[in-house]
């Protein structure tokens, strides 16, 4: 069986962005800098509340003239719907694909030499129906696919993969320390930094100004991180998302996603410095284990 593997991922869709002031008005809301998407590029970045507190994340790639906005499914109809009102008038179209459009993941040692490029976060290649890349958060997340939905068989068949479930993807991410949009990042509460998000190259410093920036840029060059969402091994029955955390009789932290014996949490960063520390949820025994992209 090959060490390759593919599934598509239903819990995500894609909108597309089109007009000759696509890139000009998304420049202005997202955190990472629009102009280095080319056909040969994508992006990960984020959309802030004005506060600076986090509304979505999502992957940008080019097809042809138009944007591709790979986000979550369930979360699309408010993205869109926030696009186009902040568009205002702006000559760019915001269109919902998810009817059209499907997205998938593939992964696996070699499986940038499969897709015929380089083994770098961001690579990509135009699909003329989608797009094809290296996730820009870490190249070792594999490939993310975004075409229409007749086109997939014929995108990942080069591939050689065998064909696996979301479940797989979500393990893959976990073990690697991804968080899932909002499963892991809450909404109008996390902010970029303790999420990991300049770790995974989803801010642009040099940009200029976005919705958000400012509380963004504050707090990376006060050092006002406390928390850190970070990936755990599990050793008992699985926290439900949410569930608290506890060093000893202290309460340190909380549970995000988890699949099997991997999980995110959100700890305070002084219970971060030793990697013999283990936490505590009922019968659970967790144990921080930092990813090499991680700077904590």
């Amino acid at each position: 069986m090959s060490s390759l593997r593919y599934t598509c991922l239903p819990d995500r869709s894609v909108i597309g962005i089109s007009g000759p002031d696509s890139r000009d008005f998304l420049q202005g809301l997202i955190s990472n800098d629009i102009t280095q998407v080319t056909p040969e590029r994508s992006i990960y970045a984020a959309l802030l509340t004005p506060q600076g507190k986090y509304l979505f994340d999502f992957f940008i790639s080019q097809s042809g003239e138009q944007l591709l906005i790979d986000c979550e499914k369930a979360r699309l109809p408010d993205l869109s719907k926030r696009l186009r009102m902040y568009k205002l008038r702006a000559d760019a179209s915001v269109t919902d694909l998810s009817d059209e459009f499907v997205v998938a993941a593939a992964w696996g040692d070699g499986i940038a030499q499969k897709a015929k490029l380089e083994d770098q976060t961001g690579q990509a290649r135009d699909l003329t129906e989608g797009s094809l890349s290296i996730d820009p958060r870490l190249s070792k997340a594999g490939l993310r696919i975004a075409t229409r939905n007749e086109m997939l068989e014929s995108t990942v068949s080069p591939l050689a993969a065998t064909k696996a479930t979301p479940e797989d993807y979500d393990l893959h991410r976990l073990r690697l320390g991804l968080p899932a949009s909002s499963r892991d990042l809450i909404v109008d509460k996390s902010i970029l930094l303790e999420s990991g998000i300049d770790d995974l190259n989803g801010i642009n410093w040099d940009k200029g100004c976005y919705m958000g920036q400012e509380l963004t840029a504050r707090t990376k060059y006060r050092g006002l991180i406390k928390k850190r969402l970070v990936p755990v091994t599990i050793e008992g029955p699985t926290p439900e998302p949410g569930a608290s955390l506890s060093k000893g009789d202290k309460v340190v932290g909380e549970m995000r996603s988890s699949h099997g014996s991997y999980g995110l949490a959100l700890l305070r960063f002084e219970h971060l410095d030793d990697p013999s520390t283990t936490l505590t949820a009922a019968d659970t025994v967790l144990r921080v284990s930092k990813p090499d992209w991680a700077r904590f």
